[in-house]
């Protein structure tokens, strides 16, 4: 199995990682699993990662769910698998919220996550950016947190309707009913949680992969963003 060459990029004000996708064959970038193992384990099984692939978690692996230590155990004993840091990782590392079952070992795995990885022509965050600043006027809360940078949260307008890259931006945070697939940007969070999907993204062959979630959160259909088509 190829081992990325993986370096941090002195321009970007934040924890970054760029990787080589040259030395990848099959790679996909994935959304927000939030403790939900069953599902991750529906995908990674319609995934059927080969030695060579590459699947990107964008973040917001924890929380939510009925079990974030088995989610965090899967992903980072494969070299296969590998993710940005999310909002709820964040809060854990803080100490805003705690989970019980997480131990020492969970929490530094957690601290290591970069706020971003990147190849040439893409991004994974877990937020967004936003279209009137240049990327290295963000700081790590920027795209960690992005949704509607001249709005209110929810109610938007969202940074990925008028965003015009390069790079093209792949994400999670904003809870969606259907994954966004446009020429810049690319939406992941279909809210598995919450009795939606869990996307993937097949970066090489440009198409969506999906496996229904289950209902562990209620949330307020005010907070799915229905976009038009």
């Amino acid at each position: 199995m190829t081992t990325d060459n993986t370096t941090s990029d002195d321009t970007v004000p934040f924890d970054h990682r760029h990787i080589a996708l040259e030395n990848r064959d099959d790679v996909y970038v994935v959304g927000d699993v939030h403790g939900c193992p069953d599902a991750l384990e529906a995908l990674l099984d319609r995934l059927d990662l080969g030695g060579n692939d590459l699947a990107v978690f964008v973040g917001d692996l924890v929380r939510k769910g009925p079990d974030s230590k088995a989610v965090l155990d899967r992903i980072r004993r494969s070299p296969r698998l590998i993710s940005v840091r999310g909002n709820n990782e964040r809060k854990l590392i803080d100490g805003e919220t705690s989970l019980p079952t997480l131990d020492s070992v969970d929490l530094q795995y957690l601290e290591s996550l970069p706020t971003a990885i990147s190849w040439d022509g893409g991004l994974v965050v877990h937020g967004g950016i936003d279209p009137s600043r240049p990327l290295p006027n963000h700081d790590a809360d920027d795209v960690l947190t992005m949704r509607s940078p001249n709005g209110d949260g929810y109610d938007g307008p969202f940074w990925f309707e008028t965003y015009e890259g390069p790079p093209r931006v792949f994400f999670g945070h904003t809870v969606l009913a259907e994954p966004v697939d446009r020429e810049w940007a690319v939406g992941l969070d279909t809210g598995c949680v919450y009795g939606g999907d869990l996307t993937a993204y097949d970066v090489r062959r440009e198409r969506f992969l999906s496996v229904p979630g289950a209902t562990h959160e209620d949330r307020s259909s005010e907070k799915i963003v229905t976009l038009e088509r």
